[in-house]
């Protein structure tokens, strides 16, 4: 019996995760469960899976939830930061599943990797901001880190059984997301509806946007290059619109390796779970005589600069990576909130990162300081858009 932490419970990765769960009540139990202010969802997981610990953002939410549980749940309910950092490290827990969104994923991360917890991680942003340091410190108290994301999860199993010095290339996938096929001049007027229908995937809110100005992809080079240790320039983003490839890799005898599957995270979620065992998903193949044929394209980086913006922070490294997440992640809510138009996205991202000074060799402290400086930076930027696109309004 696998006791697990589920954080993000209530988010895409944290319910198909539970569906996991409730399928084989065998093989894993869940102790705690933490989300932001879903209260309504997380109380009817907490009904379902009985956890010892459950986890909201804020004192407001922690009130909620409780009025609306059943006298005798037997939950500790508990908020803020200290309360995730709880239910990243409790004694019970042999694994902690991090599938909260951003880089609120980063710090209940290292505490779990202190605490000698397996992570199955979701949570891209964390290896965004500080690989190095989180890769590091998992290595000293012998963790396993096991990636949830589709397409990691793919590498992860192509390289399984085949030696590291034989690794030519990563062949990492992408939809292509909503605007493949768009013309530039028409992206000025995407609205957040239109960002958010993905047309192969079921993702949340910001990995969706993320998705459609290939930021997420950006995200998921500097994951793997931080994740398998390799350079960037043995990574290649491919276009893969049908999504049946979750991504390849290439070795040195000019063999590749790839990893298919139905585009849905039940697989790689199981695969992390329950590593290095495959459970019975009863999940169906593709349907390749359906599909017929399979494509690949290059990215087009000027159509979609975040890319482009996302090689520069790997490449350049140090606490440029940490400023490029933040001011992504500022940039999208702002779209979202339709402060800026979607166009607007890279450019705040862009001229947060050319006015940062880049810390070398960072410490943990220097990496959350980048981080909170971009996010000034790039509130600045999106205030002085939001002002202009007003007064613009007033005077036509």
């Amino acid at each position: 019996m696998k006791h697990l932490s589920i954080l993000g419970s209530t988010g895409s990765i944290g319910c198909n995760a539970l569906e996991i769960v409730e399928m084989f009540p065998e093989r894993f139990a869940v102790k705690a469960l933490t989300a932001k202010n879903n209260t309504f969802l997380l109380a009817r997981q907490i009904e379902r899976f009985n956890p010892e610990i459950a986890v909201v953002f804020d004192e407001t939410s922690a009130l909620e939830l409780k009025s609306m549980l059943p006298s005798g749940t037997g939950v500790e309910i508990i908020h803020g930061e200290d309360g995730y950092r709880t239910a990243a490290t409790h004694d019970s827990i042999d694994m902690v599943v991090i599938a909260v969104v951003g880089a609120a994923g980063l710090m209940p991360t290292l505490a779990a990797i202190e605490a000698g917890k397996n992570i199955a991680l979701a949570n891209k942003e964390t290896l965004v901001m500080a690989g190095e340091i989180v890769v590091k410190r998992a290595k000293i108290n012998g963790i396993k880190i096991l990636p949830i994301d589709s397409e990691h999860s793919a590498i992860f199993q192509c390289i399984a059984g085949n030696r590291m010095q034989d690794l030519d290339k990563i062949l990492l996938t992408a939809s292509g997301g909503p605007f493949l096929n768009l013309p530039k001049n028409e992206f000025v007027a995407i609205k957040p509806q239109d960002a958010l229908n993905h047309p192969t995937w079921q993702m949340g809110k910001k990995v969706s946007i993320d998705s459609a100005t290939l930021m997420n992809k950006g995200l998921e080079v500097i994951e793997a290059k931080c994740l398998f240790g390799v350079s960037q320039d043995m990574i290649e983003v491919l276009i893969h619109q049908q999504s049946v490839i979750h991504s390849m890799v290439s070795f040195k005898d000019g063999t590749v390796m790839a990893q298919l599957g139905i585009p849905d995270m039940k697989g790689a979620i199981a695969y992390a779970l329950s590593y290095p065992e495959r459970l019975t998903l009863e999940q169906p193949i593709p349907n390749f005589a359906s599909i017929g044929a399979l494509t690949f394209e290059k990215p087009d980086l000027e159509k979609f600069p975040c890319l482009a913006l996302s090689y520069k922070a790997c490449e350049t490294g140090e606490t440029l990576p940490a400023v490029l997440n933040a001011a992504n992640e500022v940039a999208v809510q702002a779209f979202l909130k339709q402060r800026i138009s979607f166009v607007k996205i890279p450019e705040i991202i862009r001229k947060t990162m050319e006015q940062h000074t880049v810390v070398t060799d960072p410490t943990l402290s220097d990496i959350l300081e980048a981080d909170r400086w971009a996010r000034k930076q790039a509130r600045e930027l999106v205030g002085v858009i939001y002002r202009a696109k007003s007064f613009k309004g007033l005077t036509t």
